[in-house]
C-alpha cells in the first residue's frame, strides 16, 4: 500500500477521492526541490505546506481541514483564508514566491496550464491509485489541458430550474409547462406568467440567469464556446441561435434592461424574496440556491424541473474550483497529499456529518439538508444516502432530488489556454446583443475576434 494511499481508505462502502475544494495563501520560496517543475509526488509529505484558500471556511470547509490536518501530522500547514486573485497570483510567480497549493476556478485552470505556471497532477494522482474516473467526467474534463489533468477539482453544483407552483397553477400551467427544448411553449408560458406595472415587470414568467447562464443555454443548444483544443467558437450558429431566442425571452418580459433592473431589487437571501413576493415564476439556479428558500419555505410553494437540451433530454454544465499546485512549489509532495485528503470520500463524509450535526443544533426548524454537491459521484451518493432524509416539505423533497438527477447529466465548457477571456467576452457579448446594442450575430462575432486573439497571444497558434 502506498505512503497516502492508507489515508484514502474508505469509511462507507465507496473507496475514492472526492472533488478539491480550497485554496490556499502563504509565501513558499521560489526554487527550492521544484525550481525546475520537476515535482516528486512520491516523496513522504513533510515540512510546511502554504497554500491559499478556504475564504470563510464553514462548518462543511472546516470539517475537511480538520480531517487533512489528522492525516497530515508530519506537515506544518500554513493557511491563508483568502479567494484566488488572479493579480496577485500572476505577481507572485513572476517573483518566484509562490505557495503550495492554490484554489481557483476551474474555468482557469486551463489558461495557467498553458503559461506554464502550474503543474500537471497525473503523476500525484497515480502515486496515490487515483483515477480520473474517480470524478464526473464533466468535471475532470474542466481541469484536464493538452492531454494531463492540472488540477484537483471540487464542488459541482449543477444548475436546474425552480419553478413558483402557485403561480403555475393560478395561470392554468404546471412545471412541465416549463421546457426549454420547447421554444414555441416555453415562451406562451413566460407570456402567460409575466405580469407588468406600470410598464416595468412585477412577475417574470422566467428569469433565465443571463448573462452569467448563457454558456448553458449555448450548449443547450448543442453549440460550444471552444473546440476541443480549447480554441475559441463564440460565434458558433448554434450559439447565435440561442443567443437570438435569450433577446425573444427578455423582450417578452420588457426587455433585458427592465428586466435585469428588476432582478437588482429581488431580496435574493432574505425573507421577502422573490418566491415569496411572487416576483418570478420560474428560474435557472444552481444548486446551492434552495438551502436559501428553505428559510422561507411557510411562504412558498416551489418545485424543480431539469433544463432540458434541445432533444428533450435533461441537460447541465459543470462549473467549479479546483487546486492546482504552481511550478515552484518549494513543497509539491505536501500539497498533493492535502489536495487528495481534503477530497477524500472520508473528508466529504467528515463534511457531511458535521453539516447535519449543524442542522439539528440549529434552533431555525427550517434548516433542511440539500445534499453536499462534491464533484465525485461516490460522495455524493454516500453523502445522500446517509445524511438526506426527508425535509417534510414535498416541494423542497422533489427539489433536492432533481438536483441529484441531473448532476450526472453535466457537460464540459472545455478548457482553454483563454478560458478567462472567453467567459469574459461571451458574458459581453451576451449583454450587448439582450441589450440591443448589437445584433446576436455581431455581438458573438466580435466577442470570438477578441477571444481568438487572446488565445492566440497565448498559444502562439
Amino acid at each position: 500500500m502506498k505512503k497516502r494511499q492508507r489515508v484514502l481508505l474508505a469509511v462507507t462502502a465507496v473507496t475514492s477521492i472526492a472533488a478539491l475544494t480550497a485554496c490556499g495563501s502563504g509565501g513558499g520560496g521560489g526554487g527550492g526541490n521544484n525550481a525546475g517543475g520537476n515535482a516528486d509526488f512520491s516523496a513522504e509529505p513533510t515540512g510546511t505546506l502554504n497554500a491559499w484558500g478556504f475564504e470563510n471556511a464553514d462548518d462543511v470547509g472546516q470539517a475537511r481541514l480538520d480531517y487533512a490536518a489528522e492525516q497530515l501530522a508530519d506537515v506544518d500547514i500554513q493557511l491563508e483564508q483568502t479567494a484566488f486573485d488572479a493579480q496577485k497570483f500572476t505577481a507572485a510567480t513572476a517573483s518566484g514566491r509562490v505557495p503550495d497549493v492554490v484554489q481557483m476556478s476551474s474555468q482557469f485552470v486551463g489558461t495557467y496550464a498553458a503559461k506554464d505556471l502550474i503543474l500537471p497532477l497525473d503523476e500525484c494522482l497515480a502515486e496515490n491509485d487515483v483515477t480520473a474516473d474517480h470524478w464526473y467526467d464533466a468535471v475532470i474534463d474542466d481541469v484536464t489541458y493538452d492531454g494531463s489533468i492540472y488540477a484537483v477539482p471540487q464542488f459541482y453544483q449543477p444548475p436546474a430550474i425552480l419553478v413558483n407552483t402557485r403561480l403555475l397553477d393560478a395561470a392554468g400551467l404546471t412545471p412541465e409547462s416549463i421546457d426549454t427544448s420547447n421554444r414555441e411553449g416555453l415562451l406562451a408560458a413566460v407570456q402567460a406568467l409575466y405580469k407588468e406595472s406600470g410598464g416595468n415587470p412585477s412577475t417574470l414568467g422566467m428569469d433565465p440567469n443571463v448573462p452569467g447562464s448563457a454558456g448553458l443555454w449555448f450548449l443547450g443548444n448543442g453549440g460550444q464556446i471552444m473546440d476541443e483544443d480549447g480554441r475559441p467558437t463564440l460565434d458558433n450558429e448554434a450559439n447565435v441561435d440561442a443567443l437570438n431566442f435569450l433577446k425573444q425571452l427578455t423582450d417578452a418580459q420588457g426587455g433585458f434592461a427592465k428586466v435585469k433592473s428588476f432582478i437588482d431589487t429581488f431580496d435574493m437571501f432574505g425573507a421577502e424574496n422573490q418566491f415569496v413576493k411572487d416576483q418570478v415564476a420560474s428560474g435557472v439556479y444552481a444548486q446551492w440556491y434552495p438551502n436559501v428558500l428553505a428559510a422561507t419555505q411557510a411562504n412558498i410553494t416551489i418545485n424543480a424541473v431539469p433544463f432540458k437540451d434541445k432533444d428533450g433530454n435533461p441537460f447541465t454544465v459543470a462549473s467549479g474550483t479546483a487546486f492546482v499546485i504552481p511550478k515552484g512549489a518549494e513543497n509539491p509532495a505536501a500539497a498533493c497529499a492535502w489536495a487528495l485528503n481534503l477530497t477524500s470520500d472520508e473528508a466529504w463524509m467528515a463534511a457531511g456529518e458535521a453539516r447535519a450535526t449543524t442542522i439539528e443544533e440549529d434552533p431555525d426548524p427550517n434548516r433542511m439538508n440539500t445534499g453536499l454537491f462534491t464533484g465525485s459521484p461516490s460522495a455524493d451518493q454516500a453523502i445522500r444516502e446517509q445524511f438526506v432524509v426527508p425535509t417534510g416539505n414535498a416541494g423542497f423533497d422533489q427539489v433536492i432530488a432533481t438536483f441529484y438527477e441531473v448532476v450526472g447529466e453535466g457537460k464540459s465548457f472545455g478548457s482553454s489556454a483563454a478560458g478567462q477571456e472567453i467567459q469574459t467576452e461571451l458574458q459581453t457579448a451576451v449583454t450587448a446583443a439582450l441589450n440591443g446594442e448589437k445584433t446576436p450575430e455581431q455581438a458573438l462575432a466580435d466577442g470570438q475576434a477578441a477571444a481568438l486573439r487572446a488565445y492566440e497571444q497565448t498559444t502562439g497558434q
